[in-house]
This record gives C-alpha cells, sequence and structure tokens, in this order.
C-alpha cells in the first residue's frame, strides 16, 4: 500500500505590471521595494534610451524594465497588456501611468524657461527663482504665460517666492534667452504681433492634456475634461487596474496638481499590497510521492 502524497501550499507571486515610466511609475517602484513587495514589477517604456534613473530600478531583482516597449492594449478580462511590438504581459494589478502631454506645440525658446504642469514643479520653481533673486540683488520680475489650474498654482509659487509676477493668457510666439548667468532664466516673450513682455525669468504653465487613450480603448471610465477617472485608493472603474500621476483625474483634475508623485504613489502603493495580500489564496500543490 502506498502512503498518501503529501501536500505543500505555495502562493503564486502576484505580477505588477506598470504601463510607463515617468516620475510617478517611478516612484511606485520605489515604494514596492521599499516595502519588500515580493512578486514582479513589470515596467513598460515607451523611451528607446535607458536613463540613469530607470536604469537604477531596472537592476532590482523584481524589478524588469522594458525600454521601448509602450502598452498599447489591454486586455481586461484577460488581465494581460500587448506592447506596441506585441509582446504580451499577464497581470494581476495593472496601474496605468502614463502621463500628459502639453496641448500646443512647444513656444519657440521654451527650454530657456521654467515650467509649471504639476506641482511636482513648485520645489525645482522655488530654487531657480532662488538663484535668481541672489544673482539680481533685488525681487524679481516673472511673467507667466498660462491659463487655468496649472496658471494659478505657479502663480502662487512665484508669489510665495517673493517673485512680482505678470500673468499673460496670450500664448507667445517666442521666448527671447535672458544674459542671466544663471542659464535656464529667460528675459522676455514675444507675441504674433511683434509686441513682447519683458522681466527677470518666464515660467510657462500652459494647458497639458491626460494621456488616457490606452485607458479608454479598455474601456475604463474617463473624466469629461480627460484622465482616468480614479477613487481616492487609486482604482479605476476596472476591477485590478489603477491610476497615478498625471493621467489620472480626481473629481475631474488631473491628479498631478492635486498630488505630488511621490505622495501619490507611497499612498497607492499601501493600496496595492492590501489589495495584493487579500487575493492571495494558498493553492495546493502535489508534492513529490515516495513508495512505501
Amino acid at each position: 500500500m502506498s502512503a498518501p502524497a503529501p501536500t505543500t501550499t505555495t502562493t503564486a507571486a502576484p505580477r505588477i505590471v506598470i504601463a510607463g515610466a515617468g516620475p510617478a511609475a517611478q516612484a511606485l517602484v520605489r515604494q514596492l521595494d521599499l516595502a519588500r513587495f515580493a512578486g514582479t514589477i513589470t515596467v513598460l517604456s515607451s523611451r528607446d534610451d535607458a536613463p540613469e534613473d530607470l536604469l537604477e530600478l531596472a537592476l532590482l531583482p523584481q524589478v524588469s524594465v522594458r525600454f521601448g516597449q509602450p502598452a498599447s492594449h489591454i486586455d481586461a478580462a484577460h488581465r494581460t497588456v500587448t506592447t506596441a511590438d506585441g509582446m504580451e504581459f499577464a497581470y494581476d494589478h495593472l496601474v496605468i501611468a502614463t502621463g500628459s502631454a502639453p496641448v500646443a506645440a512647444p513656444v519657440e525658446g521654451a527650454e530657456q524657461c521654467l515650467s509649471y504642469s504639476t506641482i511636482d514643479d513648485a520645489a525645482p520653481i522655488a530654487e531657480a527663482v532662488g538663484a535668481v533673486t541672489r544673482e539680481l540683488g533685488r525681487r524679481p520680475l516673472g511673467i507667466l504665460v498660462g491659463t487655468g489650474a496649472a496658471a494659478g498654482q505657479a502663480e502662487a509659487v512665484l508669489r510665495a517666492r517673493g517673485v512680482r509676477p505678470v500673468r499673460t493668457t496670450a500664448r507667445p510666439a517666442a521666448v527671447v534667452p535672458g544674459t542671466s548667468a544663471f542659464g535656464l532664466a529667460a528675459s522676455a516673450v514675444i507675441f504674433e504681433d511683434g509686441s513682447s513682455m519683458s522681466g527677470d525669468l518666464v515660467v510657462l504653465a500652459e494647458d497639458r492634456v491626460a494621456l488616457d487613450g490606452l485607458a479608454a480603448g479598455a474601456g475604463l471610465r474617463t473624466a469629461a475634461s480627460g484622465g482616468i477617472v480614479i477613487s481616492q485608493d487609486f482604482r479605476t472603474s476596472v476591477p485590478g487596474i489603477w491610476a497615478i500621476g498625471d493621467a489620472a483625474a480626481f473629481d475631474g483634475v488631473r491628479l498631478g496638481l492635486l498630488v505630488a508623485a511621490a505622495s501619490a504613489a507611497g499612498a497607492c502603493a499601501t493600496q496595492l499590497l492590501t489589495a495584493v495580500a487579500d487575493a492571495a489564496p494558498a493553492v495546493a500543490a502535489p508534492a513529490l510521492q515516495a513508495a512505501a
């Protein structure tokens, strides 16, 4: 007579796929790593190059960064993501972090400007303003270009740092580089009619649109003004799919204008880990059977 085969209990390693590799996605990977997430994390990046910050994440043992392989299709029913080159990745939880893009083409000379598109831009703008102020030895005059919530936030940041902001809703045709030793500062903007505005620095806070096409194609609910609709716990309208960063929208507002990327990533990581723990049933697996 043979003895009954012993069984061991195993748990399938949870799989998290992140569509996007920007600041929000990177912050989420770091948070999951700090929390000792025991599963696998696959990051699908649209970038063909390998920037240092992404390379650092790719060195983590549980992380696979797929450079130049952006997500192109989501099969929510079978929980798979297909990339632009046809690779398919299965997931237990999918996080969409595809970000946002400017509505209009860049203004000529925009690289000489400071820019404000999310709350995360407040810190570098404050640092730049401090450098310009020290160089000038006086309160700077700032030209602020833009409308909407981003421009309003940018104006508040500038005022808090002692800048005298002059705001224009007319889009300039070009930005004039400044002569400041602080290379990022621009001194003026020129409009289509030839008129201009001069200052000590220029801040662009133009409208952006959430890149939510991937989500919309999978049937996820999107906001009328753009962005993947999320709840307070970063869940979308489809089970197993989450969204963070500027691709997401809460109460009709781009998430990047509401929460810093690191804060959102930390909160989302907590929710993800809870969901993983709640959905980790033990699976009985037969062990090797020895003859009695």
